[in-house]
């Protein structure tokens, strides 16, 4: 079977979330902020790999995959602790699909060098929440 070489991080993207979080807040309130007005669904397995348009890590916590008008958090099961602002994650995968039992590699985008990988969870979707009239 064909493998598929995922890269998964623009620097423009990555830098654009470290430039965006304050200082001194926490991990979960950078995902908290970045889930602002959305709602959680029943979590998924996988996700098709054409409809992710972007990613971004939330340092030690999550990996946030952008589908439009869904975001697709995934806290993975091991090696979160190696999530960083600044890393490519790197993904091999079989398939069309990205899912809950495969790993991401991450590199150091100055040295190019692998500095960790975490094993993915499920994937939980967060969608827009429409705004409804003032009553």
């Amino acid at each position: 079977m064909r493998k598929i070489v995922t890269l998964f991080a623009a620097a423009t993207f990555l830098a654009s979330g470290a430039a965006a979080a304050a200082p001194g807040s926490g991990a979960e309130a950078k995902l908290a902020k970045a889930l602002e007005g959305r709602v959680a669904g029943e979590p998924v397995r996988c996700l098709s790999l054409h409809q992710i348009r972007s990613t971004r890590i939330i340092d030690g916590t999550a990996i946030l995959y952008d589908a439009g008008r869904t975001v697709y958090v995934n806290k993975p099961a091991s090696g979160a602790s190696s999530l960083r602002d600044g890393k490519v994650m790197v993904t091999k995968t079989g398939t069309s699909q990205l899912c809950s039992i495969d790993t991401v590699k991450l590199y150091d985008t100055g040295s190019r060098m692998q500095t960790g990988w975490v094993g993915l969870g499920e994937f939980v979707p967060y969608t827009k929440v429409k705004d409804s009239p003032a009553s």
